[in-house]
């Protein structure tokens, strides 16, 4: 990719707020720098919010939420629709803009627009869909009357990791359930986030019903937002650790929530697995956005008959897989985010090492520039390792073994998460037990990528409340109503 390229693309993003319909500056002046994790340099400065930008962004979403809850659902399908499509002309312009400030691979960003936009499409077809219900109750002396409104104001707070999807996966729903937002993207990432507003401008979406803020400082900035009695609905996707926080916070004006949060995915292979799909499955689930995922496989428990064969094919896999800057073409794994994902990998992969596991491959940082970590396969990882109850986060594929069903089945509910697991077996009656048994919001039966606009996504335990996707997805912006006309 040329650098000329590179600079166009860049210079169409805004670096300005965006508030009730404007591109504005931040409070002083304030801007922060956004930097490629491949080779550590400023991409672009971008305005910093201060707490009393983010209170001006939430005015103008109440503001506009009366009117936008009242425009009609064919119209906000028809916004949203027109917003998908600009996704796909601008394809290239957002797959290299993640790139460039997140660092997966290009191929990978593309699969993003791809997986992000449907969810512009899909709630663009669920917004003409939302449904009550009317009958004569049980006594004959009254008619129920079941409506669905739309919660209110809405503020998400958006991680680093997928830029692009978990933007559209929050303002889709909430605008076709016919909510306003307030989007406060991630430091790290947020480039992404404000050439999408931009497209929703262009598809017609009216002022304040999408308002952005860019920060350094996030806490100062949503605390008294997450305490604004107007404000209806918080949405969140990182970690549990800031989620309880998030929780505890939003229990004060009983806000409706919803959190994607942590997650420790169990990736287990029984002895009848095909392991020709097991580590086509192992390679997709723990090496897909460098290891950088919520649901990446972080615990690969495997039947001791087969641990060996299934470590060489991994290993040989690894080994092949070409480490470089995303932009770069046949790059298979690109930089960790900074330099605490680089650290935290190091010391996950020592701390096993140390209690008797062996490397297969990888295994270490890679020198500057750029924050870099090699594609590694440990084996032979003994209970009690940090890296088996940690989420790794990282391209780091750890191998565990178990003899029987049960034992599987203890190892990988082993962990307070409940994201998704991950089994590979071909017989189909345990497949089903296995549904029934993991404590997982989602499973993936023989494949090792389950995320899909259509279908919901979410956690059980800490891993979350609520899901996003799906024909579930639009009723966490909904709020049912029930209204009694009695019978003359």
């Amino acid at each position: 990719m040329s650098a000329a390229r590179e600079a166009q693309v860049l210079a169409e993003v805004p670096a300005q707020l965006y508030i009730d319909g404007q591109w504005t500056d931040a409070t002083g002046g304030r801007t922060f720098a956004v930097r490629d994790p491949a080779t550590g340099e400023v991409i672009r400065e971008i305005a910093d919010a201060a707490p009393e930008d983010g209170m001006r962004a939430l005015d103008a979403a109440v503001a506009a939420q009366e009117s936008w809850a009242a425009t009609p659902p064919r119209t906000r399908s028809e916004m949203l629709r027109r917003a998908f499509d600009l996704v796909q002309e601008r394809r290239e312009d957002l797959a290299l803009l993640m790139t460039l400030e997140m660092g997966k691979p290009l191929a990978e960003a593309r699969g993003e627009v791809g997986y992000g936009g449907e969810f512009l499409r899909w709630f663009s077809e669920e917004a003409v869909r939302i449904a009550g219900r009317y009958g004569l109750n049980p006594e004959g002396t009254g008619r129920m009357v079941v409506s669905q409104r739309p919660v209110g104001p809405s503020l998400f707070i958006t991680p680093w990791n997928f830029p692009f999807a978990m933007a559209t996966r929050k303002i889709a729903p909430a605008l076709a359930a016919g909510c306003t937002v307030v989007i406060k993207p991630p430091e790290l990432t947020p480039l992404t986030t404000l050439l999408f507003t931009r497209l929703l401008t262009e598809a017609g979406v009216p002022a304040g019903v999408v308002n952005v803020v860019t920060t350094t400082t996030s806490g100062a900035v949503s605390a008294p937002l997450i305490a604004d009695p107007r404000l209806r609905k918080l949405s969140f996707t990182g970690s549990t650790q800031v989620g309880r926080k998030l929780i505890a916070q939003a229990a004060e004006g009983v806000l409706r929530v919803s959190m994607e949060l942590g997650g420790n995915a169990p990736f287990v292979v029984f002895d009848d697995a095909d392991l020709d799909k097991a580590v086509a499955g192992a390679m997709a689930a723990k090496f897909r956005n460098i290891g950088q995922a919520c649901t990446a496989a972080n615990r690969f428990i495997v039947h001791t008959s087969i641990a060996d064969e299934f470590a060489r094919r991994v290993t040989e896999r690894v080994n092949a897989m070409t480490i470089g800057r995303g932009t770069e073409d046949g790059v298979e794994i690109g930089p960790l985010i900074d330099d605490k994902a680089v650290a935290k990998a190091a010391e996950l992969v020592d701390d096993a090492v140390a209690r008797g596991a062996q490397v297969l491959a990888g295994g270490h940082a890679l020198d500057g520039p750029g924050t870099f970590f090699e594609p590694t396969v440990i084996a032979g990882v003994p209970a009690g390792s940090a890296i088996l109850r940690e989420e790794i986060f990282g391209p780091v594929l750890a191998i565990a073994t178990f003899t029987d069903e049960d034992e599987a089945v203890r190892l990988a509910n082993d962990t307070e998460y409940g994201l998704v697991s991950y089994v590979f077996t071909q017989d189909l009656a345990r497949g089903h037990r296995m549904i029934d048994r993991l404590d997982t919001g989602m499973m993936g039966l023989n494949v090792g990528v389950v995320s899909n606009a259509a279908a919901p996504f979410g956690g059980v335990k800490q891993s979350g409340i609520g899901r996003e996707g799906g024909a579930e997805g639009i009723h966490e912006y909904l709020s049912t109503k029930y209204t009694l006309i009695p019978v003359d």
